[in-house]
């Protein structure tokens, strides 16, 4: 029966996995045996609101980055595949008289340089309301957790 607890024992602690130090070394104790992966369990009792803060605002700079240069993208696809001549001709099929007058102009209404600034003021906007809700967040969360405790997480040793 003991042999049993003992081989239980060992197979919990492989399972575990070793500590490993920076190297990529087992870590050892003093008689040689590999020593099992640390656990750390740990409480977020709080959160500070000025790092959320920029931090919220980094990320959200970074996405209207993003966001900016993938409509620039995608308007040049546009562009060169020619599917706005297609809505053009479309439009004035639909909409235009057979003798050639009242046709529609897409190019007045949008160009590349209204989608670009629409896109920069939606970003604006979004980088705003981005980091005044994180910040909330925060505040709220803080609120929260000295009522209900806070969070708690597992923090394992490599």
């Amino acid at each position: 029966m003991d042999a049993e607890l003992a081989r239980a024992e060992q197979a919990a602690k492989a399972a575990a996995g070793p500590v490993r130090d920076r190297t990529g070394r087992v870590k050892t104790t003093s008689s040689g045996a590999v020593r099992p992966a640390r656990k750390a369990r740990l409480r977020i009792a709080k959160l500070d609101p000025w790092s959320v803060m920029k931090t919220a605002l980094m990320f959200s700079v970074a996405a209207a980055i993003i966001l900016f240069v993938a409509v620039a993208l995608l308007w040049s696809v546009i562009e060169a595949s020619g599917a706005l001549d297609t809505l053009q001709e479309t439009l004035n099929s639909l909409l235009g008289n057979p003798d050639g007058s009242g046709t529609v102009q897409v190019d007045s209404f949008i160009d590349r340089w209204r989608v670009l600034g629409f896109t920069a003021i939606v970003s604006g906007i979004n980088v705003i309301l981005l980091t005044a809700l994180a910040t909330l967040g925060a505040f709220l969360y803080n609120l929260s957790s000295s009522v209900l405790g806070g969070l708690d997480v597992t923090l394992a040793e490599d």
